[in-house]
């Protein structure tokens, strides 16, 4: 058979560049309308319908990045609910005479609460009055009551009034003995206040909170230790604020505090409430319960949190998906069309009036729309987090006022964006020092057997940097496999560790076919001592294998990152463009060859937004980038020697890198087989 191999070719400078034109930016400006949520149609339906459905347990949760504007979303969707006030109810708790212990909740129309509020105090006074003087006190008091029965005929308190009249009938025994002091000492008259914990008399909305800091106080309200009357001790927390409207909780706060979210479960399933009189002291027993009665109001409980979150709640809590039945999806990003960039340039543009920031010309939106790509890594979507994009813009605006501009230009964006790095490269810069002067030992010329650099990205706060990592590996017959020594030394996740069991796959597949895998490999990160996880150095890690096993030199001016599957086809990979423009970055540091570049996969060609340093490196020959699709265009890269084919007799023919490791893994075998005989 004949071998038909193709050169992986560098991508040119028109390939690797990525711009916005700036005629389509002047046309998408003319046009831009504003909204308030941009890019979030399945989302901002899905609002919709969970806010509009009265229905119990269509509770809603919401999740996405921070600063993808799901709060605003929320806002904006509930405000258009909010006028019908329809469903409000006051509430109010009174004296449960038979189990003062577990105060009666009644639920009036909206601004009776208040009405009986008063009269209720009002009735406090006069039947203290009554006590003191004691005369005819039954009679008078129910006289009384009658009137207040009244008054309130057309609310729900018949029960209410029942219980009062037997109430005072027995008080009319236990005052006879008292005398006006203790009257006045005494808690007869209190108990026939009422405690108005929700009054919505003067209410022209249904209420929206916002609760960020979840607690059992905060949600559920208090119990104040100091009153003795256990009704009027009771202070509303916010699920009571929010009856009959809508209550948004922080999903991460609500399940930092254990029991809380179980509570707030409780709560919704059987509108139950437990609260203790006290908090009691190290070494205290616990005070007495109050348990009053809870309202069945209608009330609209909406968890905003991530995706990871989401998924922890549906997986490990069978009541979860019952109680929210929807879950509104933020996306990070948008489509990248003529629709997106004017929405985008809009929203932008209303945030500077709005902040009274320098006026900002179409260049300087060529940049913040190429930002905007990057922060997603894709050159055909567009960042929906526009928090961050509004950071840019602030810090651009205080540059542009420090060199005296008049406006927002695309050199300010760029400047932002300098500016970052310097501040956030102190890392950076004594990791490539430490090349520089030998301390970290990677070679950046010549050949190598069983080492290759691969790529890594690191993180420090908001920054992250690419640096290259030396992968090594070696190898003897034996039957112990691949021996992932980061696994081996506690330092390596369960990513990394089933991306290292995938390199046996392929090597079964591609090359011991007739034989059995007889090997004892090693690979390792040198001078890496940080957890290793992922899968994006797998192909780094088979490269060195199979140089290693084959005895084959690899190149060491060209850096190497990229996932790879069991059949040898390289997938794609995050931080891309951090890793390229890290390893031209230490290249740079320790002097560019012109044949340096990094081999990446060529699906990543599409997530390429790289700085202009980098694209002038390309333009002058001095720096390549390869995308490839398989291991094979990857190590004929790497060595300089053919893949070869296979033969009719499934044999690879000679004289190729493919040949010279199935030839070294038949010997590996044999040398096992000899060692057992």
């Amino acid at each position: 058979m004949t071998e038909t191999s193709t050169r992986v070719k560098p991508l040119s400078f028109e390939e690797a560049s990525f711009e916005f034109d700036l005629s389509t930016i002047q046309d998408c400006r003319t046009k831009a309308r504003w909204e308030r949520i941009v890019g979030q149609p399945r989302a901002l339906r899905t609002l919709e319908l969970a806010l509009s459905l009265e229905k119990s347990g269509y509770n809603l949760y919401v999740s996405g990045d921070s600063g993808s504007g799901r709060h605003e979303a929320v806002r904006h969707c509930v405000e258009d609910l909010r006028s019908d006030i329809s469903s409000l109810r006051d509430i109010v708790y009174v004296c449960n005479f038979p189990q003062p212990d577990s105060p009666k909740v009644l639920i009036l129309p909206q601004g009776e609460g208040e009405r009986f509020s008063d009269a209720s105090e009002l009735f406090n006074q006069e039947i203290l009055n009554l006590a003191i003087t004691k005369e005819q006190f039954l009679e008078k008091a129910l006289s009384l009551v009658d009137g207040l029965e009244a008054e309130f005929s057309h609310t729900p308190l018949p029960e209410h009034f029942t219980h009062l009249r037997a109430d005072l009938k027995r008080m009319a025994k236990h005052i006879r003995y008292l005398d006006e002091q203790a009257l006045r000492s005494d808690s007869i008259a209190t108990k026939y206040r009422a405690n108005l914990v929700v009054n919505h008399a003067r209410t022209k909305q249904r209420p929206l909170v916002i609760e960020n800091h979840p607690s059992f106080t905060n949600l559920f309200g208090s119990v104040d230790s100091r009153e003795k009357v256990p009704h009027l001790s009771l202070r509303a927390g916010s699920l009571l604020e929010a009856s009959g409207g809508f209550i948004v909780i922080d999903a991460e706060e609500l399940l930092s505090e254990n029991g809380l979210w179980d509570a707030l479960k409780r709560h919704l399933d059987a509108n139950t409430l437990v609260l203790e009189s006290k908090i009691p002291a190290k070494g205290e027993l616990k005070g007495s319960y109050i348990r009053p009665q809870v309202p069945a109001l209608s009330l609209k409980v909406i968890l905003i949190g991530s995706e990871e979150t989401y998924d922890t709640l549906t997986e490990g809590d069978e009541r979860f998906l019952t109680l929210f039945k929807l879950n509104a999806q933020f996306d990070y990003s948008m489509p990248l069309d003529e629709t997106s960039i004017g929405q985008s340039i809009a929203t932008l543009e209303s945030y500077a009036n709005e902040n009274k920031l320098l006026p900002l010309d179409d260049t300087a939106f060529c940049q913040l729309l190429r930002y905007s790509c990057w922060y997603v890594e894709s050159r055909t979507q567009l960042s929906t987090q526009f928090s961050v994009l509004n950071d840019l813009l602030e810090e651009a605006n205080w540059w542009a006022k420090k060199q005296g501009q008049e406006k927002i230009d695309s050199q300010m964006i760029l400047t932002v964006n300098e500016e970052r790095s310097y501040a956030s490269g102190m890392s950076e810069s004594k990791i490539n020092d430490e090349i520089l002067n030998g301390e970290m030992l990677i070679s950046l010329n010549g050949s190598k057997i069983g080492v290759v650099n691969g790529l890594a990205v690191m993180d420090r706060g908001s920054a992250s940097f690419g640096t290259p990592t030396v992968i090594t590996c070696t190898v003897a017959p034996g039957n112990e496999g691949i021996v992932n020594i980061e696994h081996e030394a506690g330092l390596s996740g369960e990513i990394h560790d089933k991306g290292l069991l995938i390199l046996e796959g392929y090597l079964r597949k591609h090359y011991a076919r007739t034989f059995p895998l007889s090997i004892y490999a090693g690979i390792a990160f040198e001078q890496s001592y940080a957890e290793v996880d992922g899968d994006s150095a797998s192909s780094s890690e088979l490269y060195a294998l199979l140089s290693a096993i084959g005895e084959l030199p690899v190149r060491q001016d060209i850096a190497v990152t990229g996932s790879v599957n069991q059949m040898g086809l390289i997938q794609p990979v995050g931080g891309i463009n951090e890793k390229i423009e890290g390893f031209f970055r230490t290249c740079r540091t320790t002097g560019l060859s012109g044949k340096q570049g990094v081999i990446i996969p060529i699906q990543n060609v599409r997530n390429l937004i790289l700085s202009y340093e980098v694209l002038e490196a390309i333009r002058e020959k001095q720096f390549f980038i390869y995308p490839i699709s398989t291991i094979e265009e990857g190590m004929q890269l790497l060595t300089g020697r053919n893949a070869g084919v296979r033969n009719a007799k499934g044999n690879w023919s000679a004289g190729n890198f493919n040949f010279d490791i199935e030839d070294r893994l038949r010997r590996m075998y044999q040398a096992v087989s000899a060692n057992r005989g």
